[in-house]
């Protein structure tokens, strides 16, 4: 009599493992299968202890995300550098939107170009590559004599971002083990609010020097991190899933052998990606020739000319989730946080710099407590009740504002509760919205699909932030900031209702079963039948494992 967890292993792969870890030939008759059984003892029988952190596949997700903190810089020193360079350009609140917003358009390019780029000379070196193009754009704004020069420097710097931020959640969720993908996923959130921290301390520190200097050396500054970013990042190794897409098998199970939690663990992960990648099981040559098609080719038309019905579930997910992430307001927050404070009554600019400060800290300290959830609650209950709190978070503040702006006296009891108000907003965004949408569109993606389809979501991501960023003080003016913040309200009730009805829970399920899970939309939930995808001969219905049971959360 076999275990549970035989026959759960005998569901997912029907092969044994020889010393090497490597897929063997099936048990093919009973008479093994009871051999098996009889040699084991009392203590196998035990419940498996939960595997502990694989310090090489973290070491290797650090290494990959702190690329992010490139882009949490620019949002972070741009929010207090735009008065000054304000002043001292003397341009009006339309160019200064638009210059602090520009960086997120230019990024299209980037994460446009991130996605073929990263299938072409792999994951690694296209974080290179992000790291060099943001240290010419640095230098490029900390150098800016004009306007039109620190718009040219702000395009170089933005090319970079979009490089960075589709290529370090993809690295992330291909070299994770399944056990910790989510809290390992969630690392480029965690720099980017870092970035946004230090940049903060860096408007406060560098505000004290004369004000042509000083917002030059805050932009200038950005170009230090990346060069160290752009030299540690050649130490890591190649994602396994790039290498089996090219053929390098030895490579690729040396990798996997040290990432994942157990040898059996890293054999089926080969064996699921050699399937995905269309490379057949029997082969286990160090290098093997890989069909054209799964180097790239084709995807586009795969993703958005005919998807199948789970493609396309996977696609609206992304697109949806990068959407409401930006569409909800957390860029104007972020980058016009001292606007917002002196909106609410804060004339000071020291303290408007520390209370933004103050921002930051409460940012990247939940963002760092949801790491630690992500695996354990699940994405679903994260993202739910995160989008909670920042619609409660939206509607006070816009409340408070309004009352303010009407208000013919300064009321100190408005202004902490503003303050409040923002601090709660941007810890309910960090404790759920902000890492789970870099994790839940990086790991629902197929292999074949992965690079271009994050790329998709990236550039949805960036349209809008630029789009918030961009029109904030105008639309502030237009239908008064409070009006702007009971608008951003709304969206977040569409965005919770989104997520509910359209995104099932992936916690624990490996990137290549994914795909079973998406195809049903709103009726996910009831299990059984899952819309295929494409297969050698044709369409193909596949279902999910039976032992998982799908509910809400």
């Amino acid at each position: 009599m076999t275990t549970p967890s035989d026959d759960t292993a005998s569901n997912k792969a029907t092969a044994a493992f020889d010393s090497n870890g490597n897929v063997g030939a099936t048990l093919g008759n009973a008479n093994k299968n009871d051999c098996a059984v009889a040699q084991k003892s009392l203590e196998d029988f035990d419940p498996s202890k939960k595997p502990g952190r694989n310090k090489y596949a973290m070491a290797c997700a650090t290494l990959a995300s702190m690329t992010s903190i490139l882009l949490g810089y620019d949002i972070g020193v741009m929010s207090g550098a735009s008065i000054y360079i304000q002043k001292d350009l003397r341009i009006n609140d339309v160019k200064l939107q638009i210059m602090v917003g520009s960086l997120n358009v230019f990024s299209l390019l980037g994460s446009a170009l991130a996605g073929k780029t990263s299938d072409w000379v792999g994951r690694r070196y296209t974080i290179v590559l992000a790291g060099a193009i943001f240290f010419a754009g640095a230098l490029l704004m900390g150098l800016a004599f004009n306007y039109a020069f620190l718009m040219f420097g702000r395009f170089v710097a933005g090319i970079g971002v979009g490089y960075a931020l589709m290529i370090a959640p993809v690295y992330t969720a291909e070299v994770s083990p399944a056990s910790s993908r989510g809290f390992l996923t969630s690392f480029p959130e965690v720099f980017i609010n870092g970035g946004i921290l230090l940049g903060y301390v860096s408007n406060y520190g560098f505000s004290k020097f004369r004000l042509g200097l000083g917002w030059r050396l805050m932009l200038g500054i950005g170009a230090i991190p990346s060069v160290f970013l752009a030299a540690v990042v050649l130490v890591m190794p190649e994602s396994p899933r790039w290498l089996v897409m090219q053929g390098r098998l030895k490579d690729a199970r040396e990798v996997l052998d040290k990432t994942s939690d157990t040898p059996e663990e890293s054999a089926l992960r080969l064996a699921d990606i050699k399937e995905a990648a269309g490379i057949p099981q029997e082969c286990n040559d160090d290098i093997v020739q890989v069909k054209r098609k799964n180097k790239g080719q084709g995807v586009w038309k795969e993703l958005l000319i005919y998807p199948t019905p789970s493609v396309r579930h996977i696609l609206i997910c992304a697109v949806g989730i990068h959407f409401f992430q930006q569409s909800t307001g957390i860029d104007a927050v972020v980058l016009y946080s001292p606007r917002i404070f002196a909106k609410a009554g804060i004339t000071s600019s020291d303290h408007k710099l520390l209370a933004t400060i103050a921002v930051g800290v409460v940012k990247t300290t939940f963002i760092l407590v949801a790491t630690f959830l992500l695996d354990r609650v699940g994405r679903r209950p994260l993202l739910l009740s995160s989008m909670g709190g920042m619609i409660l978070s939206l509607a006070s503040l816009g409340v408070w504002l309004t009352i303010i702006d009407h208000s013919q006296t300064k009321l100190m009891w408005a202004i902490a509760l503003c303050i409040l108000s923002v601090l709660s907003y941007v810890a309910t965004f960090s404790i759920g919205m902000g890492p789970v949408t870099w994790v839940y569109s990086s790991e629902i993606f197929p292999l074949r699909l992965r690079a271009q389809g994050c790329s998709i979501g990236v550039a949805v991501n960036r349209v809008v932030s630029g789009v918030i960023s961009m029109t904030f003080l105008s639309l502030s003016k237009g239908i008064t900031i409070g009006g702007a913040f009971f608008l951003f309200t709304g969206i977040a009730l569409v965005a919770f209702t989104f997520f509910y009805v359209m995104m099932p829970e992936t916690q624990g399920k490996t990137l290549e079963e994914m795909e079973c899970y998406f195809g049903r939309y709103h009726r996910w939930r009831s299990g059984g039948h899952v819309a295929g995808v494409n297969g050698k001969e044709g369409k193909k219905e596949q279902h999910p494992p039976p032992q998982i049971q799908m509910g809400p959360f």
